[in-house]
């Protein structure tokens, strides 16, 4: 799991931006998936540092 410390609205979706500053790397997820995950697109956008992603396995978990 890696902190998203990042997070952009897309057309489709929204970009989850982790790593270290500088060599930041993005998952993107479309609504639908958001939905599926029961992660709040909203709230991802507003507080994105309550959010970890699994790249390997393209999922989003809060963290609290």
């Amino acid at each position: 799991m890696e902190k998203i410390v990042a997070t952009r609205k897309m057309e489709n979706g929204i970009a989850c931006y982790y790593g270290k500053k500088g060599k930041e790397e993005f998952e993107t997820f479309n609504y639908s998936e958001l939905i599926d995950m029961k992660v709040n697109a909203l709230d991802l956008l507003n507080d994105p540092k309550n959010y970890a992603v699994d790249p390997e396995n393209h999922r989003i978990v809060m963290v609290k």
